[in-house]
């Protein structure tokens, strides 16, 4: 895994927080919250993602694969929303 692909998975996993935050009234955290939370589940999508589909998913021609990338952007949003939806209302649940 290369740095493009990380910085990919990051963004679109910010994306994806964002989104999460503001679709499920109790999981949002604030737009920072919902950024750091969402990049670091996007990371962890995107590599999931990678690790599922093989070759397809990975780092095709040193990263630079249209297709590759796309799919950890779209792995990385998953992984994004998933993860800051779940924090968030974990965080809203023990803070009240």
């Amino acid at each position: 895994m290369d740095l493009t692909s990380l910085i990919v998975q990051a963004v679109g996993g910010a994306a994806g927080g964002t989104a999460g935050g503001k679709l499920i009234s109790g999981g949002d955290m604030g737009q920072v919250g919902n950024l750091i939370a969402g990049a670091i589940g996007g990371i962890g999508g995107g590599s999931v993602l990678g690790g599922l589909l093989g070759a397809a998913g990975g780092d095709a021609a040193g990263g630079m694969d249209i297709g590759a990338l796309a799919g950890q952007l779209v792995g990385g949003g998953i992984g994004g929303l998933v993860v800051q939806t779940i924090v968030g209302m974990l965080k809203n649940k023990f803070m009240s």
